[in-house]
């Protein structure tokens, strides 16, 4: 992305880092205890009936980043306006899949309220500030 500046990039790029992450966590290592007990604060006993959503909720993860990733290529192999569109795209998804994570986490009855406020802040900041920079671009 010439036109782009790095800011959007390395944001872009982190907000694609996080959602990776997520999807590792939710699709591939959701049975290890460290993983559902200790980021999801799943017990060990409710893994089985959550695996299903988990699964789920771990592929959304995986559409936006790759999304990202197919935007920040094309962007920067000749194809400006539709790596540009797809990240802006994409980015939004996260950031308001971010806003989405804090309102549930501020709902949830069952753990102390504020317990993914960390969750929420990596979903949401590094779009956001992708979009921000590309809307300044």
């Amino acid at each position: 992305m010439a036109v782009v500046n790095v800011v959007a990039q390395v944001a872009a790029g982190v907000a694609v880092a996080v959602h990776l992450l997520a999807f590792a966590w939710e699709t591939l290592l959701f049975r290890r205890p460290g993983v559902h007990r200790d980021v999801f604060k799943v017990p060990s006993e409710d893994v089985e009936p959550v695996r299903m959503w988990a699964f789920n909720v771990g592929i959304y993860n995986l559409l936006p980043a790759s999304g990202t990733v197919i935007g920040l290529i094309a962007a920067n192999t000749g194809e400006e306006t539709i790596g540009r569109a797809l990240v802006l795209y994409t980015c939004w998804f996260m950031a308001l899949a971010g806003v989405g994570l804090g309102v549930s986490d501020r709902l949830a009855m069952s753990r102390p309220k504020g317990a993914g406020v960390v969750g929420t802040i990596a979903q949401l900041v590094p779009p956001l500030v992708a979009i921000i920079a590309l809307t300044l671009t």
